[in-house]
């Protein structure tokens, strides 16, 4: 069974790991049809999941009806996560985009698919360079106060936007973002440059998507055979020669401790020093137990040192630049390590 954690500087509780459900409907030529999806999401209510993370645009909006029936019977129990940005009709400006009519729109209809007069978390999806930080931040805390939605996260934004709204949204005693939502995994650590340390420093919870990198750290790409057509191609990332030494060293690390590698690669993103939900998803029940059995896994020091080297990018300037022992020892006059409460980079 999970346990829970809360939700960045809120008090919300949230299971260990959240459900992902992009995959919930059939519209996409990939997702799990009705049945199947309630299978996955009753296998994961049963562990001890609340979690649930779906957008407007997920399956042309299966996704959110699939999610509003499969909660509707016990709503406040579940936390519901949904997202606005996303066009719902191509050829019309104003029905994407993270401007407040849209918003007011995507939010209604959002609650209509969900069946529900609420949504606990609210994700701004993407940012559009249109918006205006502090206009964004007060048609937000108007939803908010409405009652709409009990609190905001931010996903797929650059780390100095959503350390402005924060900021304005905290000198004007609106709600801020509670959550960052991000791309995250053993083969996509770009966000420690700064996305990840600006989220501590704003007490936000980070919620990775794709932690498994699509399924590529599970180990069953590594066969050349087993890439599906039109999934993955050859020249992915995730199936570089660089992606197929990390995924390599993660399934003999699961090897060594008897798991599976789905654990070693969703533990490794939660035993980092910031509050970490992972989002899993599934087209399978036995996918999602498979998933949730991280929960179980703690990876030794050495187990995490081993996955750190083999993954290791360049932070790049100015954080190379700065982590210098010469910058270092100009910069703290050699105190550095007599310095309390300084956490090196």
């Amino acid at each position: 069974m999970m346990k829970y954690r809360l939700l960045g500087r809120s008090a919300l509780r949230v299971s260990e790991l959240c459900l992902g459900t992009m995959g919930f409907g059939p519209e996409w030529g990939w997702g799990a049809d009705y049945e199947t999806s309630r299978a996955v999401f009753d296998a994961y209510a049963q562990a001890g999941g609340n979690f649930i993370d779906t957008a407007n645009r997920y399956t042309e909006g299966s996704s959110e009806w699939y999610v509003g029936d499969f909660t509707k019977a016990d709503r406040d129990h579940f936390v519901l996560a949904t997202k606005y940005t996303l066009h719902d009709r191509m050829g019309d400006p104003n029905f994407s985009g993270n401007h407040k009519k849209n918003l007011q729109r995507s939010v209604r209809e959002s609650l209509k698919r969900l069946q529900t007069d609420y949504i606990d978390l609210l994700w701004l999806h993407a940012w559009d360079f249109t918006v205006r930080p502090d206009e964004l931040m007060r048609a937000l805390e108007e939803e908010v106060q409405s009652g709409r939605v009990t609190h905001i996260g931010i996903s797929d934004t650059p780390a100095w936007i959503v350390a402005q709204c924060n900021t304005i949204a905290e000198l004007r005693g609106w709600s801020s973002f509670t959550a960052l939502q991000v791309e995250y995994s053993l083969l996509q650590r770009t966000p420690e440059r700064d996305l990840i340390p600006m989220a501590k420093a704003f007490d936000m919870a980070i919620t990775p998507w794709a932690p498994l990198a699509g399924g590529a750290l599970t180990g069953k790409y590594l066969q050349a055979a087993d890439t599906p057509p039109g999934r993955l191609k050859s020249g992915s990332a995730r199936l570089s020669d660089a992606a197929t030494t990390v995924t390599r060293e993660v399934v003999a690390i699961a090897q060594e401790l008897g798991v599976s590698p789905s654990h070693v690669a969703l533990q490794w993103t939660r035993q980092r020093d910031a509050i970490v939900v992972p989002i899993i998803g599934a087209k399978k029940p036995e996918q999602i137990i498979d998933s949730i059995g991280a929960v179980s896994v703690v990876l030794s020091e050495q187990h995490l040192q081993r996955l750190h080297q083999v993954s290791a990018l360049e932070l790049g300037f100015p954080h190379d630049f700065l982590n210098q022992d010469g910058v270092q020892q100009v910069t703290y006059s050699g105190e550095l390590k007599n310095i309390l409460d300084i956490s090196r980079a």
